[in-house]
């Protein structure tokens, strides 16, 4: 009898750490979602490597995060939202480019902001976008340039 009492109050510590450690994952990990914060659309022609979740950095700085992604049906452009931290007042003429944190890591969206004097508001869109670079048509073109140069 002493014994099941022991294995329930082992697994019920268990229990309570698996749960803290979940809690303290989700606030970390930044899963939130938007909602907090000024919240953004652009508009790219690809978006290879960038997935909801995804970092919004500035300065190299984590300013916010990619929150949903889907394609526009009528201009077959995908449709980024992004969430900003509210203390952060970005220019109407900010720029936004999908940059990869390295050969085999994922990919960020880079906001640089313009000289604007108006800033762009809750629900505004970046019209200034630069899409991904896919890794795989820079290797096709490397090769098909070396070939030519041969002949």
């Amino acid at each position: 009898m002493g014994n099941n009492i022991v294995e329930t109050i082992i697994g019920a510590v268990v229990l309570a750490f698996a749960a803290i450690f979940l809690i303290f994952a989700y606030r970390t990990a930044d899963i939130g979602g938007g909602g907090n914060g000024l919240n953004l659309v652009a508009r790219f022609d690809q978006v290879d490597g960038l997935q909801v979740g995804s970092d919004v950095r500035m300065s190299g700085i984590k300013v916010g995060t990619v929150t949903s992604q889907h394609l526009d049906p009528k201009t077959y452009e995908a449709v980024i939202g992004i969430s900003i931290a509210k203390e952060i007042e970005l220019p109407e003429d900010t720029a936004a480019k999908i940059a990869s944190e390295s050969l085999l890591g994922g990919s960020y969206l880079d906001l640089e902001p313009g000289g604007a004097d108006a800033m762009l508001a809750d629900g505004g869109e970046i019209t200034f976008t630069q899409s991904a670079v896919s890794l795989m048509d820079l290797i096709g073109q490397a090769i098909f340039s070396a070939s030519s140069n041969d002949k």
